[in-house]
């Protein structure tokens, strides 16, 4: 059996060359997914995000699972161009199974559509799949257990443009550590994918401002240079054809 070192290599391979996660190991048993963070979750396992949800509706790879009401998978496009990832569900999200339902969702929401983005064009999912307690952020251990269900999300949705919204996100997917306020606007490349860090909605609306230089006003800045990158490169894909 591949074990968890093995995640990233796999990952990367099977975005070249997608194959069924029994033909990459035989003995692999994807019913043990759900049982222990030990159990490697190998590119391919799930066809759909369906599929994944039941898996994660019965997940115990970390204590959260012990006190969820719903895993939240995610909500939008699952073939969309734009993947954005956030921190955890908080109580809205819990009792209901979907991400950014609450405040900040809605505010996310206005922030998409101010640049003519719409749920056709964007698919919405989390670090963790199960609400830490008290909507405490979330340990470097259950981002772990959870980061290759989504591994398995990226690989499914095959976005253009990832936004990692807070620094939950950008510490759980690829590992840096520097704070939101540093690196919040900066592209940075990720497994041949483009990454963009942003404030998460919730920091926004705890910080009201629009001044120049303020959390929304940068946000405004970061959106903008999303939709522009995002038209770039859908006429580049389209003049390839």
């Amino acid at each position: 059996m591949a074990t968890e070192d093995d995640q990233m290599d796999l990952f990367s391979a099977i975005a070249v060359n997608p194959k069924p996660a029994a033909a990459l190991d035989p003995n692999f048993d994807p019913e043990l997914i759900p049982t222990s963070a030990k159990v490697p979750v190998l590119p391919g396992t799930y066809g759909s995000m369906e599929e994944m949800s039941l898996h994660c509706n019965r997940c115990h790879r970390c204590d959260l699972g012990a006190t969820r009401t719903y895993a939240v998978v995610g909500r939008g496009n699952p073939q969309a161009p734009i993947l954005i990832v956030g921190e955890g569900p908080g109580q809205n999200e819990d009792e209901t199974g979907l991400p950014f339902v609450g405040k900040a969702g809605q505010l996310l929401d206005k922030i998409l559509e101010s640049v003519k983005l719409t749920e056709a064009d964007v698919f919405i999912c989390n670090i963790v799949k199960c609400r830490p307690p008290g909507n405490r952020t979330p340990t470097q251990d259950e981002m772990d257990a959870c980061r290759p269900y989504l591994l398995e999300q990226i690989r499914m949705v095959d976005p253009q443009i990832i936004l990692l919204s807070g620094a939950s996100a950008v510490r759980g997917l690829i590992g840096d550590k520097r704070g939101i306020t540093k690196i919040r606007g900066e592209w940075i490349e990720w497994e041949g994918r483009l990454c963009m860090p942003v404030f998460h909605p919730a920091y926004l609306l705890r910080n009201p401002s629009r001044e120049k230089g303020s959390p929304k006003w940068l946000m405004w800045q970061d959106i903008q240079a999303v939709r522009t990158k995002l038209d770039q490169l859908q006429q580049a894909s389209a003049d390839a054809d």
